[in-house]
């Protein structure tokens, strides 16, 4: 996939993904490339610099990249660091202390979505979480 920066015949610029250059071209030619702003289908493309990372300047592999990513990773800490992980147990957990079979606390764990439908229809208060759990060694 080749990502290409573009820009219509009004000055708005966008980007979109294709599988080859000949695709965007074939797309181009046929009128089916059309500004998401404005709507035109007068589409070229617009001069675009590679991401090019200097050998002193090594990316962080871990760092969030956005806000967005910094906001899930706050929220992931702020679940880990206040509720027990049960890991595949969520399912049984939830529903036993929601029966009154076990004492109330925060928990997060994993269920499969036959699990989370069932505990849904029964009123068993569960939501998703947006990130994948991080399973801990027993």
């Amino acid at each position: 996939m080749i990502r290409y920066a573009m820009r219509c015949d009004k000055g708005h610029e966008f980007d979109g993904w294709f599988r080859s250059s000949d695709a965007w071209e074939k797309a181009r030619k046929a009128g089916a490339l059309s500004c998401t702003h404005c709507g035109s289908i007068r589409v070229e493309k617009a001069p675009m610099a590679p991401n090019i990372v200097s050998t002193r300047e090594k990316p962080s592999l871990t760092a969030p990249r956005s806000e967005v990513e910094a906001a899930l990773e706050k929220l992931r800490r702020h679940i880990e660091e206040n509720s027990d992980y049960v890991g595949l147990s969520f399912a049984e957990e939830a529903r036993a202390m929601h029966e009154g079979r076990r004492a109330p606390r925060a928990i997060h764990g994993e269920a499969r979505p036959d699990e989370a439908r069932k505990l849904i229809e029964d009123g068993v208060p569960v939501a998703p979480l947006p990130f994948l759990p991080r399973r801990k060694a027993n």
